[in-house]
């Protein structure tokens, strides 16, 4: 174990941090109601706080404000479902109406973090089986992603944007998402779709890992923040499940999600 350590310094507190993190998670998943939606709410806010200060500018709305702001966004779209397409946009419209760095990126971006935290909520309104399967896919691709990364190597998957990400890594974690919709298939949550449908969302997830990696990049940041130790920030942790979330709610809409 030592040895393990020593190749991976960041393992310790990855894992720490992961479990508290599970833990947190499933039982809010698991109450679902006002305690679930209160974690969406945090989580949203700090998302897109780490997201303000990323593309802070002189004279910009402070990006605590804007972390606020997505929070009460949330909320009122929760509490008004009619109003909440005129409602989810504020946030990201604030935040490019005064100077700020990359107002295209943040605009976008912010949009979709408001949609990611509207989308679990709605996601867990359809029952447990469907939020646990995207966090378990998710889950699971960047457990697989990262170990098998770590361990073999080889060429990168797109060096100019993620350094570190490698191919090995990527088809790990399409295969760990594959499994998931096995097992849930097996399991008797859906059909045989579930399978090919889970490495499809544990790819919409790498993308987004991707897509956070840029913006970080352009901003000249190892980590969103530190919030998470061994993780980096929020932003860092959930960029995967927010392209997997909206991908998951499109296909909700289209009436073919195929768990539920």
């Amino acid at each position: 174990m030592s040895g393990l350590l020593a190749r991976w310094p960041d393992l310790g507190p990855r894992l720490v941090s992961a479990a508290v993190m599970v833990v947190a998670g499933l039982g809010a998943i698991w109450c679902g109601g006002a305690v679930f939606s209160a974690l969406v709410l945090v989580v949203t806010g700090l998302m897109l706080w780490e997201l303000a200060r990323m593309t802070a500018a002189p004279r910009g709305i402070p990006a605590s404000g804007l972390g606020l702001s997505a929070a009460g966004a949330l909320a009122l779209a929760l509490l008004f479902p009619q109003a909440a397409l005129p409602f989810l946009p504020l946030p990201a419209l604030a935040g490019i109406a005064r100077p700020r760095r990359d107002r295209t990126v943040f605009f976008l971006y912010a949009l979709l973090i408001l949609a990611t935290g509207y989308g679990l909520i709605a996601l867990r309104g359809l029952g447990l089986a469907p939020i646990l399967w995207i966090v378990a896919v998710v889950v699971a691709s960047d457990v697989l992603g990262y170990f098998a990364g770590r361990s073999l190597g080889g060429p990168k998957f797109w060096p100019a944007v993620s350094p570190k990400k490698t191919w090995s890594g990527t088809v790990a974690g399409w295969i760990g998402a594959a499994l998931v919709g096995l097992g849930f298939h097996l399991s008797g949550q859906g059909g045989a779709s579930l399978i090919w449908l889970s490495a499809l969302m544990g790819f919409a997830g790498q993308m987004g890992d991707i897509a956070e990696s840029a913006v970080k990049r352009r901003a000249g940041v190892k980590d969103s923040s530190n919030l998470i130790p061994g993780h980096g920030g929020v932003l860092d942790r959930f960029d995967a499940l927010a392209t997997a979330t909206v991908l998951a709610l499109a296909l909700h809409w289209l009436g073919c999600l195929p768990v539920g």
